[in-house]
Parts: structure tokens; C-alpha cells; sequence
């Protein structure tokens, strides 16, 4: 049986082991990413709504921080149909079932704002490029033909996320160098681009097995992956990594909120997929805000003009230590991410897949 930790993955992104620290767009901080790759890992930081300015600093940050190799996420699509025509009236219906949380906080109402455009894609790849990062990871898309030539001429590695077979096959033609297979399991939001999110629900080891079946590229599995045992079947379904998110959040260097950690460390969280939170299909901890925005006919504006709505009220819910009224991100093996240190976890997984392995060749 092969080396679990030497395979073209870790040849390709030069790790010392299979194991990606998932980008956690807005929950990842320099010091996780870092600490991911110091470790042998693969750091990578969710860039998500930074300016360029922005990333450029995050990217001198970790690179203080690290010379191993880490990765930057960015979103191919950063808005949905409908967003720059969305009125006042509908600004309104969406806020109508926030109002009684958010005069409970006694936090001020937030006012109609006209659409502001989001970062462009653009500027935001031509920074990371520009930095000179290695590993460029994508969700929601196909990056553009010239981008993808661009990363082959600089000897980049390009990362693509697929939540179906289609999805794969669409970004590996491409000439995606790596597919991420997510999962309906895995926090955050759901990746589709082919179709409807809903409609591209896959469980993660079912997924890896189709994706493997349709690609030559090398796959990275993602979705409810937080201990050994997961690993281990996803390598079994033919992975040759693993993506984990929700594993790193209750970890000090992460940077999800304290309500955050503490709700995933307490052990006892369910977990649900709804559009309420941000207009798009995300799985996150179930609570009375998710209950309330997921009811049969609730107006939710397109991304992200819902997302900047729900930050009225999340906002001061989290300053007020109310955990019933944020959001927060959580696959569906969020239970079982119990560590406090990121070390010992790392290292006690790589131990027992070690072992593991050992085992099943003695």
C-alpha cells in the first residue's frame, strides 16, 4: 500500500502531507493559514470580499508568518441575478423579518443603500498574481481561459471546486490543475455553478468516487471531514487529499468569533442548509435567526445584498453574546470537532492515519 502522505498532491503543492485547511471565506485569519502550513499542510485564506489592497497586505502578512507553501480563494462569482435591480420595496419585505430581533438588541435600523458593486474578480486575481502566490484555489466557477494560461506560464498550481461529475469535468477541460469534490456535508456555501445548488447535492464520498471516475486530475475530497476515520475513507473512495474547514474553527488561531468556537466545542449543534443568511445555499449551525429566515415565503434579496442585510442584525447579536441570532458556518460533522489546539490535532491525526495505515499493512 502506497505512502498515505506521498502522492502526486503533495508532489504537485509541495506538502509534507494531504491535508488542506478548507479557505473559510471571512473565518480564515494569517495565523491558521499559517500554522496549517508550517505544520505540512496547505494553508489557505478566503479572500471573499477583500479589495486588492487588501490581499496584498494579508499575502505580506502570512508570508512573514510562513515560506511554505499556502493558497488564496477567490470567488468567480461575487453577485446573483437580480442584485443591481433590487428596489427600496425590496429591501424592505427582506428586512420586515429582522426588525423584531433588532429592535430587541436596540441596534439602529439599517437604511436603503443603492447597490454598490462587490470587488471585481479582476483586480482581485491580477493582486494574488501579482504576489507571486503558488496555489490559487477558486469556488463558484471556471476561471477565464487567459487567467488559467497565465497560472501555466508562471508555473502556478489553479484549484477548482466541483459539488457535481459535470462540474469536474467542466473545470478539469479547463485546464484545472487539482478539483476540490465538495460535498453536501461541508459547511459554508455550496459552490454550484452548473445548476441550481440545490439541485447539486452529493454526499462527499459518493462524489469523490463519480469525480474520480470522470477526471485524471488529481482530487482533493471536502464536506464532514473532521477526524481519521473520514480521511481515511475518503483516500479509500479515491481522493488524494483531504479539504477540512469546519475541523479549524474552534481553533484560537482561526478567526471565527468566540460565540462561534464555544458553540462548536459544546458539542451539541445541528446543522441545516438555508439561502436566509446570505441569498445563496450555505450550511451552517441551526438557531432561531436560520429558523425564522428559512419559513416557506421569506423575501431574501440575491447575494450579497443579502448578506449585507443580515449583518445589521448579526452584528450587534454577536456583540450582545447572543448565539440564537449569528450566523455561524458548521458542516455536518461539526460534533466531532472537539480540539482546542491545532497542533495536537494535526499531529494526532497524522499519528493515527499513520497508524492506521501501518495496521492494515501488518
Amino acid at each position: 500500500m502506497p505512502d498515505w502522505k506521498q502522492n502526486r498532491l503533495t508532489a504537485q503543492l509541495g506538502l509534507d502531507y494531504p491535508i488542506i485547511q478548507g479557505p473559510l471565506g471571512g473565518l480564515a485569519s494569517q495565523r491558521l493559514v499559517a500554522a496549517v502550513s508550517n505544520f505540512g499542510g496547505l494553508g489557505c485564506f478566503g479572500a471573499l470580499s477583500l479589495q486588492p489592497a487588501g490581499i496584498r497586505d494579508v499575502i505580506d502578512e502570512i508570508r512573514a508568518l510562513t515560506s511554505r507553501p499556502v493558497a488564496v480563494n477567490l470567488w468567480l462569482s461575487m453577485e446573483d441575478e437580480g442584485a443591481r435591480q433590487s428596489t427600496e420595496s425590496d429591501f424592505r419585505n427582506a428586512l420586515a423579518p429582522l426588525l423584531p430581533y433588532i429592535d430587541e438588541l436596540g441596534a439602529p435600523r439599517p437604511a436603503y443603500k443603492p447597490f454598490a458593486p462587490p470587488p471585481s474578480f479582476a483586480d482581485q486575481i491580477r493582486a494574488v498574481l501579482d504576489a507571486k502566490v503558488p496555489i490559487l484555489s477558486f469556488v463558484f466557477g471556471v476561471p477565464p481561459r487567459e487567467i488559467l494560461d497565465e497560472c501555466r506560464t508562471r508555473n502556478f498550481v489553479t484549484i477548482g471546486t466541483a459539488t457535481t461529475p459535470d462540474e469536474a469535468i467542466a473545470l478539469e477541460q479547463a485546464g484545472i490543475d487539482v478539483v476540490v469534490a465538495s460535498g453536501l456535508e461541508g459547511g459554508g456555501h455550496r459552490g454550484s455553478f452548473l445548476r441550481p445548488a440545490e439541485e447539486s447535492l452529493i454526499g462527499t464520498s459518493s462524489l469523490v468516487e463519480q469525480i474520480v471516475a470522470v477526471v485524471k486530475v488529481p482530487v482533493i475530497a471536502a464536506g464532514g471531514i473532521v477526524d481519521a476515520r473520514a480521511v481515511t475513507d475518503a483516500f479509500a473512495a479515491g481522493a488524494e487529499g483531504v479539504q477540512m474547514g469546519t475541523a479549524f474553527l474552534a481553533f484560537e488561531e482561526s478567526g471565527a468569533s468566540e460565540l462561534h468556537r464555544h458553540a462548536l466545542l459544546e458539542g451539541n449543534v445541528e446543522t441545516a442548509l438555508t439561502r436566509g443568511f446570505t441569498g445563496r445555499l450555505a450550511r451552517g449551525i441551526r438557531n432561531r435567526l436560520m429558523d425564522e429566515l428559512s419559513k416557506p415565503g421569506k423575501p431574501i434579496l440575491p447575494y450579497p445584498l443579502q448578506r449585507q442585510l443580515v449583518k445589521s442584525l448579526t452584528g450587534p447579536a454577536e456583540s450582545a453574546g447572543r448565539a440564537d441570532l449569528v450566523q455561524m458556518w458548521a458542516g455536518q460533522s461539526a460534533n466531532l470537532a472537539r480540539h482546542t489546539n491545532l497542533q495536537t490535532f494535526l499531529s494526532s491525526l497524522v499519528a493515527e492515519l499513520s497508524g492506521l495505515q501501518s495496521a492494515k499493512e501488518s
